[in-house]
């Protein structure tokens, strides 16, 4: 009979041994470890039992403490990772509604921007008109003034019939000659177009002055070294004091002169004095 089925067998079971009257031998039955001498067996202290239910449920609550202490770590993480998330989610939030804030401000101090430019562009289009009507006004009153001066000067001539003076013809020259200025409404460029304008013009008279001066220099020295010679001695004298340019040109002086009370030579023919038979 197998020692499975002896009193105490089921001791016998877990440790492959079985229990004689001398001792503890190898159990009879196969698949159990033979016998080794060389390990002691626990010894039980006299007097006292093991209770393998209490070594269990000792174990048992053991475990389940190391459980319950896992499962609180867990949860403890898992609330540290969730108000984590929440205060992630809030600094999100918190920065999306600052960018939208500052969008918007941005946006209301583009929409400002718009409006002075718009302003500033309607003021400046204003003064521009204002300053080109009254600088039309300006123009048609001057001109209309020009027209009433030339018609008032018509008129007087007509009336008076008087030959127009050297210094009259002088003031109407300067009158047509010179132009209003206007430059209150001028930008910078403008200004400095219109500099360059001027300074042109002032070239320009300039050299109309130099060009009359010498014409004036010739038609002299013309007079004084080619028709002085050929004249008597009382119209040289009178013509070396005097040379007057008047509207009819040297040659109607001359004419003047000779034809007055004051030519003498009678035999000579005017206005060259030459002899008449020549």
């Amino acid at each position: 009979m197998c020692s499975l089925h002896s009193p105490g067998g089921r001791e016998a079971q877990r440790g492959g041994l079985g229990r004689s009257e001398n001792g503890w031998k190898a159990s009879s039955c196969p698949g159990y470890l033979p016998f080794m001498p060389n390990l002691v067996p626990p010894k039980i202290p006299d007097g006292e039992r093991l209770d393998f239910d209490d070594i269990h449920r000792k174990r048992m609550e053991k475990d389940l403490n190391e459980l319950q202490a896992l499962i609180e770590a867990h949860f403890e993480s898992r609330k540290k990772e969730e108000e984590e998330l929440i205060s992630l989610k809030d600094r999100i939030e918190q920065r999306r509604a600052e960018r939208a804030e500052q969008q918007r401000i941005r946006s209301e101090r583009e929409k400002e921007r718009q409006a002075r430019m718009a302003e500033e562009r309607a003021r400046k289009e204003e003064e521009e008109a204002r300053k080109k009507a009254e600088e039309e006004a300006r123009k048609k009153k001057a001109f209309s003034n020009m027209l009433h001066f030339g018609g008032y000067m018509q008129k007087s001539e007509k009336k008076g019939g008087k030959k127009q003076t050297e210094r009259e013809k002088k003031k109407k020259i300067l009158s047509e000659r010179r132009k209003p200025l206007n430059i209150d409404h001028l930008s910078e460029d403008k200004l400095r177009d219109k500099a360059k304008e001027l300074w042109q013009t002032i070239r320009d008279l300039e050299a109309e002055k130099f060009d009359l001066q010498e014409k004036f220099k010739r038609q002299k020295y013309e007079v004084s070294h080619q028709v002085l010679p050929g004249l008597t001695c009382p119209l040289r004298a009178v013509l070396s004091h005097q040379l007057p340019i008047l509207n009819t040109g040297w040659a109607g002086y001359l004419m003047e002169m000779s034809q007055g009370p004051g030519c003498v030579r009678k035999d000579l023919c005017p206005p060259c004095h030459r002899v008449a038979n020549t």
